[in-house]
């Protein structure tokens, strides 16, 4: 009798994430796993329970706080970090603010790309040698050119010609003091394999991930959120004079910085519908949503190029 199992492409994208996981604690001295609250980060952390469980987490969590997270997320990070019992560091790029390494054009610039800098930070703090992240290839053409093992050097940057080859899934987490490998467990994952894992799974999220409604206004095109509560009780995101504003049924695809994050109209209230809209939708998923990948002077790649995530 033949009782060999027959593995789903979910279970090959998780047996990957595994080995690469482990690949990382069993390569690198000081690694760290970046934890934002969002759904590829919520895959990672299910990622590490499976690959470590029992035991407790062989590196600590990070999140890079802009200032300008929604609360809602920042509350879930929060929640889901005490569950596991596992050390959340947050750094915050207000703190680098009043350092005065990051110094803003004004107020109201978005701060997702100041990040980069408070990250260097906390890797020089920390003495950080690896960094998990959550990014996938699918997501925009800048991260379709990094390896699972992306190299970053001395000063944080990453060169995307100066990459190691990756034959035979053969991984090179091997570095210098000061230099930093940035490794992605997810990156052949698409969206849909996210939500696919996130249903299979029954992963818990922020309610933000749900329809729901807000007042919006229509902003170049976009949807874009107003008078957003912070989690200092500020409200960000005030209309502009003669923009009209609307009571729509939205969900983020994916969330960030709140001052370039928009939502997309939905009535997707279940992990099961969002999968089956996913399936049909023609928009990427940062295309419409993730504003500043939509400006040449803040582009993913050049961010990447600086020490983004």
């Amino acid at each position: 009798m033949n009782t060999t199992k027959t593995l789903s492409h979910l279970d090959w994208l998780e047996a990957e994430a595994i080995h690469i996981m482990r690949e990382v604690a069993g390569q690198c001295e000081r690694p760290v796993l970046l934890f934002s609250g969002g759904k590829d980060s919520l895959c990672m952390l299910r990622i590490a329970e499976k690959a470590f469980r029992p035991g407790r987490f062989p590196f600590p969590l990070l999140h890079i706080d802009t200032g300008h997270n929604y609360k809602e997320v920042i509350d879930f990070r929060d929640k889901r970090a005490a569950e596991l019992g596992e050390r959340l560091i947050v750094r915050s790029v207000e703190d680098s603010m009043a350092r005065g390494t990051v110094v803003l054009k004004n107020e109201n610039e978005p701060r997702n790309k100041h990040q980069s800098v408070t990250l260097l930070e906390a890797i020089t703090e920390f003495e950080f040698d690896a960094c998990i992240g959550g990014a996938r290839r699918d997501e925009e053409k800048a991260r379709a050119k990094e390896r699972i093992m992306s190299f970053r050097d001395e000063f944080g940057q990453w060169d995307p010609k100066n990459q190691r080859p990756e034959l035979w899934d053969l991984y090179n987490a091997r570095t210098h003091k000061g230099e930093n490998i940035r490794a992605f467990p997810i990156s052949n994952w698409t969206e849909m394999d996210v939500w696919q894992y996130i249903e299979r799974e029954n992963l818990e999220l922020p309610s933000i991930y749900f329809a729901h409604t807000r007042p919006i206004v229509m902003r170049s095109g976009a949807i874009v959120p107003i008078n957003v509560p912070l989690a200092n009780g500020e409200m960000l995101n005030q209309p502009k004079p003669g923009e009209e504003i609307i009571a729509m049924q939205v969900r983020f695809r994916t969330v960030g910085d709140i001052t370039c994050t928009a939502p997309v109209s939905s009535d997707a209230d279940t992990v099961s519908k969002i999968v089956l809209e996913t399936a049909t939708t023609t928009i990427t998923e940062r295309g419409a949503t993730r504003l500043d990948d939509q400006t040449s002077d803040a582009s993913m790649e050049q961010r990447k190029k600086e020490g983004y995530f």
